[in-house]
Protein backbone atom coordinates (compact mmCIF):
# COMPACT_ATOMS: atom_id res chain seq x y z
CA UNK A 1 0.00 0.00 0.00
CA UNK A 2 1.23 3.52 -0.54
CA UNK A 3 2.00 5.50 2.56
CA UNK A 4 1.82 8.61 0.36
CA UNK A 5 -1.81 7.97 -0.36
CA UNK A 6 -2.72 6.25 2.62
CA UNK A 7 -1.86 10.00 4.96
CA UNK A 8 -3.65 11.62 1.99
CA UNK A 9 -6.47 9.51 2.39
CA UNK A 10 -6.34 9.89 6.17
CA UNK A 11 -5.96 13.94 5.96
CA UNK A 12 -9.38 13.93 4.12
CA UNK A 13 -10.99 13.67 7.20
CA UNK A 14 -9.07 16.80 8.53
CA UNK A 15 -5.67 18.01 9.75
CA UNK A 16 -3.30 15.79 11.72
CA UNK A 17 -0.16 15.74 13.10
CA UNK A 18 2.17 12.81 12.32
CA UNK A 19 1.54 10.59 15.59
CA UNK A 20 -2.75 10.93 15.00
CA UNK A 21 -1.90 10.15 11.55
CA UNK A 22 0.20 6.80 11.94
CA UNK A 23 -2.35 5.76 14.98
CA UNK A 24 -5.20 6.83 12.53
CA UNK A 25 -3.23 4.08 9.84
CA UNK A 26 -2.89 1.72 12.36
CA UNK A 27 -6.27 1.52 13.96
CA UNK A 28 -8.06 1.92 9.65
CA UNK A 29 -5.81 -1.29 8.97
CA UNK A 30 -6.13 -3.32 12.44
CA UNK A 31 -2.15 -2.82 13.43
CA UNK A 32 -1.73 -5.01 10.06
CA UNK A 33 0.82 -2.71 8.29
CA UNK A 34 2.34 -0.45 11.24
CA UNK A 35 4.44 2.72 10.36
CA UNK A 36 7.34 3.84 11.62
CA UNK A 37 6.98 7.42 12.77
CA UNK A 38 9.85 8.59 10.95
CA UNK A 39 7.94 6.89 7.58
CA UNK A 40 5.40 9.29 8.58
CA UNK A 41 7.14 12.22 9.13
CA UNK A 42 9.22 11.61 6.10
CA UNK A 43 6.00 10.85 3.96
CA UNK A 44 4.71 14.32 5.21
CA UNK A 45 7.81 16.25 4.03
CA UNK A 46 7.42 15.04 0.33
CA UNK A 47 3.47 15.76 0.33
CA UNK A 48 4.65 19.40 2.05
CA UNK A 49 7.52 19.06 -0.66
CA UNK A 50 5.01 18.47 -3.57
CA UNK A 51 1.98 20.97 -2.60
CA UNK A 52 -0.20 17.61 -1.32
CA UNK A 53 -0.56 18.63 1.79
CA UNK A 54 0.40 21.99 3.95
CA UNK A 55 1.70 22.45 7.27
CA UNK A 56 -0.15 24.27 9.76
CA UNK A 57 0.80 26.45 12.83
CA UNK A 58 2.18 24.34 16.04
CA UNK A 59 -0.32 23.87 18.19
CA UNK A 60 -0.64 24.12 22.62
CA UNK A 61 1.51 20.82 22.47
CA UNK A 62 4.13 21.62 20.39
CA UNK A 63 2.84 19.41 17.22
CA UNK A 64 2.49 20.71 14.41
CA UNK A 65 -0.48 19.55 12.03
CA UNK A 66 -1.00 19.03 8.36
CA UNK A 67 -3.98 19.75 5.91
CA UNK A 68 -4.78 18.08 2.58
CA UNK A 69 -4.62 21.15 0.05
CA UNK A 70 -6.23 20.93 -3.12
CA UNK A 71 -4.12 19.29 -5.64
CA UNK A 72 -4.04 16.44 -2.60
CA UNK A 73 -7.92 16.11 -2.78
CA UNK A 74 -7.35 15.60 -6.18
CA UNK A 75 -4.81 12.89 -6.28
CA UNK A 76 -6.21 10.53 -3.58
CA UNK A 77 -9.32 10.81 -5.43
CA UNK A 78 -7.28 9.61 -8.42
CA UNK A 79 -5.93 6.85 -5.82
CA UNK A 80 -9.22 5.92 -5.09
CA UNK A 81 -10.87 5.92 -8.89
CA UNK A 82 -7.72 3.85 -10.23
CA UNK A 83 -8.02 0.25 -9.69
CA UNK A 84 -4.50 -1.59 -7.66
CA UNK A 85 -2.20 -3.25 -10.26
CA UNK A 86 -1.64 -6.62 -10.29
CA UNK A 87 2.05 -6.35 -9.97
CA UNK A 88 4.57 -9.29 -10.58
CA UNK A 89 5.38 -9.33 -6.59
CA UNK A 90 9.39 -9.02 -6.19
CA UNK A 91 9.95 -12.31 -4.55
CA UNK A 92 7.83 -15.02 -3.50
CA UNK A 93 9.99 -16.68 -0.69
CA UNK A 94 8.18 -19.98 -0.28
CA UNK A 95 7.51 -20.37 -4.28
CA UNK A 96 11.55 -19.73 -4.57
CA UNK A 97 11.96 -22.13 -1.30
CA UNK A 98 9.98 -24.80 -3.17
CA UNK A 99 11.98 -24.38 -6.32
CA UNK A 100 15.07 -24.84 -4.77
CA UNK A 101 14.10 -27.68 -2.98
CA UNK A 102 12.76 -29.63 -5.73
CA UNK A 103 16.77 -29.15 -7.06
CA UNK A 104 18.61 -29.29 -4.00
CA UNK A 105 20.22 -32.44 -3.18
CA UNK A 106 18.48 -34.13 -0.25
CA UNK A 107 15.87 -31.83 0.33
CA UNK A 108 12.33 -33.15 1.51
CA UNK A 109 10.00 -31.19 -0.77
CA UNK A 110 7.45 -32.65 0.79
CA UNK A 111 8.20 -31.95 4.58
CA UNK A 112 8.72 -28.70 3.33
CA UNK A 113 5.31 -28.23 2.59
CA UNK A 114 4.04 -29.76 5.09
CA UNK A 115 5.90 -27.36 7.83
CA UNK A 116 4.14 -24.52 5.17
CA UNK A 117 0.52 -25.88 5.30
CA UNK A 118 0.86 -26.33 9.05
CA UNK A 119 1.92 -22.38 9.83
CA UNK A 120 -0.86 -21.65 7.22
CA UNK A 121 -3.24 -23.26 8.89
CA UNK A 122 -2.33 -21.44 12.15
CA UNK A 123 -2.45 -18.33 10.25
CA UNK A 124 -5.83 -19.35 8.94
CA UNK A 125 -7.16 -20.65 12.97
CA UNK A 126 -5.27 -17.25 14.08
CA UNK A 127 -7.67 -15.11 11.22
CA UNK A 128 -10.43 -17.02 11.94
CA UNK A 129 -10.44 -15.71 15.34
CA UNK A 130 -9.75 -12.24 14.92
CA UNK A 131 -12.69 -12.15 12.26
CA UNK A 132 -14.95 -13.72 14.47
CA UNK A 133 -13.99 -11.06 17.34
CA UNK A 134 -14.27 -8.28 14.73
CA UNK A 135 -18.07 -7.40 14.82
CA UNK A 136 -20.00 -4.02 14.39
CA UNK A 137 -19.57 -1.04 12.15
CA UNK A 138 -16.95 0.61 14.12
CA UNK A 139 -14.99 -3.29 13.14
CA UNK A 140 -16.31 -2.81 9.27
CA UNK A 141 -12.30 -1.76 7.91
CA UNK A 142 -10.39 -4.36 9.98
CA UNK A 143 -13.05 -6.65 8.95
CA UNK A 144 -12.42 -6.25 5.64
CA UNK A 145 -8.64 -6.41 6.07
CA UNK A 146 -8.85 -9.68 8.00
CA UNK A 147 -11.20 -10.84 5.01
CA UNK A 148 -8.34 -10.02 2.59
CA UNK A 149 -5.60 -11.72 4.72
CA UNK A 150 -7.90 -14.90 5.17
CA UNK A 151 -8.02 -15.12 1.36
CA UNK A 152 -4.84 -14.65 0.93
CA UNK A 153 -3.96 -18.11 3.65
CA UNK A 154 -6.39 -20.05 1.80
CA UNK A 155 -5.52 -19.46 -1.89
CA UNK A 156 -2.00 -20.72 0.00
CA UNK A 157 -3.43 -23.78 1.02
CA UNK A 158 -5.08 -24.54 -1.92
CA UNK A 159 -1.35 -23.28 -4.03
CA UNK A 160 0.07 -25.63 -1.96
CA UNK A 161 -2.17 -28.68 -2.75
CA UNK A 162 -1.88 -27.63 -6.20
CA UNK A 163 2.02 -28.33 -5.52
CA UNK A 164 1.52 -31.66 -4.07
CA UNK A 165 -0.55 -32.74 -6.77
CA UNK A 166 1.97 -31.80 -9.58
CA UNK A 167 4.79 -33.25 -7.70
CA UNK A 168 2.56 -36.97 -7.37
CA UNK A 169 1.59 -36.65 -11.24
CA UNK A 170 5.49 -35.66 -12.06
CA UNK A 171 7.21 -38.42 -9.69
CA UNK A 172 9.03 -40.84 -11.86
CA UNK A 173 7.60 -44.29 -11.42
CA UNK A 174 8.87 -46.90 -9.70
CA UNK A 175 11.06 -49.32 -11.97
CA UNK A 176 9.22 -52.88 -12.24
CA UNK A 177 9.81 -55.31 -9.62
CA UNK A 178 11.76 -57.98 -11.18
CA UNK A 179 10.07 -61.22 -11.40
CA UNK A 180 10.85 -64.13 -8.93
CA UNK A 181 13.64 -66.89 -9.90
CA UNK A 182 11.83 -70.31 -10.65
CA UNK A 183 14.03 -72.73 -8.84
CA UNK A 184 15.17 -74.92 -11.09
CA UNK A 185 12.70 -77.89 -10.16
CA UNK A 186 9.53 -75.55 -11.09
CA UNK A 187 11.01 -74.73 -14.05
CA UNK A 188 11.35 -78.24 -15.37
CA UNK A 189 7.88 -79.06 -14.23
CA UNK A 190 5.94 -75.97 -16.03
CA UNK A 191 7.54 -76.85 -19.99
Amino acid sequence: MSVKHGLLALLERGPMYGYQLRVAFEESTGGTWPLNIGQVYTTLSRLERDDLVRALPEGDGGQRPYEITGAGRVEVAGWFATPAARRERPRDELAIKLALALTTPGVDVQAVMQVQRRSTMQTLQELTRLKAQAIGPRDLAWGLVLDSMLFQAETEVRWLDHCEATLVRHAPAPPPEPLPALDPAEEASTR
